[in-house]
């Protein structure tokens, strides 16, 4: 990945210094777990550790890499390296080992240590957006479907339900990290034909990983589809985060916004601008993450018992997906943490259109006093119509003004004009004493809406 999108953290695990260091640990052990075996001197694995156990060098990095060029062989340079420095008794190196041995295992132990940083940025997602809930749980807004108002929620909810949805992404990665963390030192064609169980065992304890129950020469690529399948999600959770920020940022919105820093530019040509950039960056960088997927996925079906189709095709996705994901993650730890939020605008849009948010309220009032519900829609349809009417907007022709009457002259001059309407209805005061319309306007029509709130926050908070 460019720098620009990369934190030096997660880049490491992907360099080669760390790459050559694990497979280095791979080889020393099995060396340790052959010489208990006693198929190698004991002498000899010593020397592995002695001579071989040193860093890699910018030097020996480009050491190896000119062997490469040579051998056209990567593990092949990298013993070829090795041996250089531990001298004879590096024959006794690699023994029953095929490159997939390293390869695999190696891969699994850089996924393991790239997952254990993606679970500490989930962690400290899921801080930012609990401090976030709590300090908005009441902070009313209108709730919408479709992008069209609905019913009142608040913007705590909104947060709350990200921080169950990252909530839910951490023990996927968490049983995705497990799942790929196997160790499979099983020689050609995964048969331990020339090399012994124990060692695949001890090489998997020392590394913190679990025995492959069946290579095949390779570790089941199934695991690693999975892996990058969580990532792909949290991905989408990621952007489904950002997509809400991004609609509630528009001009005619505003009920929230990216902080915006001193000095910062918008635009290069129109000065005004505060532009949502951090929000549209995680959209895009959630892209690149999920374009790991499918080729992931693609890379479980190989030739019997191996070939190294996936093998290019991870040497990209490990890199570009964790280090993405992890720079994205990061980023979206400060989007919430700063993010600027406007109750007064949330409250202005919630009364702007005459209490038409209470549509469900009435109706379900009315089928408890004795309308039936199909007659209770249509009165409050009818009447919730009427309240657009009165704002200038033809129901029946949204492109034409609407042409208003007395009633709705009058209606402008009350804050709920669809209880207006509803009280002047003939239809409805045929089938219910209207008066008892005034029973709802005493209940305090956000706290109807919001009554809820704690219990919601308790099932996903607890105690509160």
């Amino acid at each position: 990945m460019i720098p620009r999108y990369s934190r030096p953290e997660m880049t490491a695990i992907w360099e080669a210094a760390n790459k050559f260091r694990i497979w280095f640990e791979i080889e020393a052990h099995a060396c340790d777990a052959q010489a208990e075996l006693g198929v190698i001197p004991k002498a000899a694995a010593k020397a592995v550790w002695d001579r071989g156990d040193l860093p890699y060098t910018p030097e020996r990095i480009a050491r190896i890499d000119a062997i490469e060029m040579e051998t056209k062989h990567d593990v092949i340079a990298f013993l070829t390296e090795l041996a250089e420095h531990v001298g004879e008794d590096a024959r006794f190196v690699h023994q029953g080992m095929t490159s997939s041995d390293v390869l695999d295992t190696c891969f699994s132990v850089q996924l393991s240590q790239a997952a254990d940083i993606l679970l500490a940025d989930l962690d400290r997602v899921l801080a930012a957006l609990k401090k976030r809930a709590m300090e908005t749980k009441m902070m009313v807004c209108m709730g919408r479907s479709h992008g069209i108002h609905a019913e009142p929620s608040t913007m705590g909810l909104k947060f709350a339900r990200f921080y169950a949805e990252f909530a839910r992404n951490k023990e996927r990665l968490q049983w995705a990290r497990e799942e790929v963390a196997t160790c499979a030192i099983s020689g050609a064609v995964g048969t331990f034909a020339n090399i012994d169980p124990a060692v695949e065992e001890y090489v998997a304890q020392k590394l913190d990983l679990q025995v492959e129950p069946v290579s095949t020469q390779v570790i089941p690529r199934d695991r690693h589809a999975m892996f990058f399948a969580t990532l792909g999600v949290i991905a989408s959770s990621m952007e489904n985060l950002a997509t809400e920020v991004r609609h509630l940022q528009r001009t005619e919105v505003r009920e929230a916004q990216e902080y915006f820093a001193p000095g910062q530019k918008g635009s290069s040509a129109m000065p005004h601008k505060r532009n949502p950039i951090l929000t549209e960056n995680l959209t895009g960088l959630a892209r690149i993450v999920r374009s790991a997927v499918v080729p992931a996925l693609e890379n479980v079906t190989l030739w019997h018992e191996r070939d190294i189709s996936h093998s290019s095709v991870e040497r990209m996705i490990g890199p570009d997906a964790t280090i993405t994901l992890d720079f994205a993650l990061n980023r979206l730890v400060g989007l919430v943490d700063k993010l600027v939020v406007y109750p007064e605008n949330m409250l202005d849009h919630l009364n702007a259109f005459g209490g038409i948010h209470d549509a469900q309220r009435v109706l379900l009032f009315l089928t408890q006093n004795d309308v039936s519900r199909e007659d209770a829609y249509k009165i409050v349809q009818r009447n919730a119509m009427r309240v657009w009417k009165s704002f200038g907007i033809d129901p029946d022709d949204p492109s034409k003004a609407a042409e208003l009457d007395e009633l709705d002259r009058l209606a402008a001059e009350h804050d709920n004009r669809l209880f207006f309407f509803l009280s002047h209805d003939e239809d409805l005061a045929r089938v219910l004493d209207v008066t008892k319309l005034s029973s709802l306007l005493d209940e305090d029509s956000l706290s109807y809406h919001t009554k809820r709130v704690n219990e919601i926050f308790r099932r996903i908070f607890g105690e509160n």
